[in-house]
C-alpha cells in the first residue's frame, strides 16, 4: 500500500475550467471541503462540486500562506479579504504552495512600499496580467483614503517610482 496517494482533477472538472489561449494546468489538488483548488499558467481556479468555477488571475492575489500543521492556506485578495484552503492531503498541500507562490511571484514586476501621512503602510505595485499587460495597483487596508491629497501625493510618487524602474511612461 502507498504511503500516500496521489489524486487528479477529475476530466469532467477540468472541462469546466475556463482555460484560455496559451493556458494550461500545472498543479491540482483536492480540498478537504470536496472542492478542487487548481493552479493554471494564468489564474487560480477553484472547482466546487457543484455550480461555477471561480476563477482568480494571480494578478487578484495579493499573497498567500500555508500552515502545514492544519494543511491550510490563507489566501488573501488584493481588495482585501481573504479565504481559506484546506487541503486533503499533505502532498497536495506543498506541490500546490510552491506553484500558487511562483505564479503569484511571476504576476510581480516591481512593488515598494510606502508610509503615508498617518502612518499607514501601503504597497504600490506593478504588476502583469493574464496578457502580460502590465499595470500598478495600491494594496493596503481599508483605513486608506486615496481621494485624501496627501496620500495621493505619496501613492502618486511610488507610482512613478515602480514605473520608472521599469521603463514604463508616468
Amino acid at each position: 500500500m502507498a504511503l500516500f496517494s496521489r489524486h487528479r482533477l477529475p476530466a469532467t472538472d477540468r472541462t469546466r475550467l475556463d482555460l484560455r489561449p496559451g493556458d494550461a494546468v500545472l498543479v491540482s489538488t483536492e480540498l478537504s471541503d470536496g472542492r478542487w483548488a487548481v493552479a493554471s499558467r494564468r489564474a487560480l481556479h477553484l472547482v466546487p462540486v457543484d455550480g461555477p468555477v471561480v476563477r482568480h488571475p494571480w494578478s487578484d492575489v495579493d499573497h498567500g500562506s500555508l500552515d502545514p500543521a492544519t494543511r491550510t492556506m490563507t489566501l488573501r485578495w488584493v481588495w482585501g479579504e481573504s479565504e481559506q484552503l484546506t487541503f486533503a492531503e499533505v502532498p497536495g498541500s506543498f506541490a500546490f504552495s510552491q506553484t500558487f507562490r511562483e505564479r503569484v511571484q511571476q504576476s510581480v514586476v516591481h512593488a515598494v512600499s510606502v508610509t503615508l501621512p498617518r502612518g499607514q503602510r501601503a504597497r504600490v505595485v506593478l504588476r502583469r496580467d493574464e496578457a502580460g499587460a502590465m499595470f500598478t495597483q495600491v494594496l493596503g487596508d481599508a483605513s486608506i483614503d486615496l481621494s485624501d491629497p496627501a496620500v495621493a501625493a505619496v501613492v502618486d510618487a511610488a507610482e512613478d517610482e515602480v514605473r520608472d524602474a521599469v521603463g514604463l511612461p508616468r
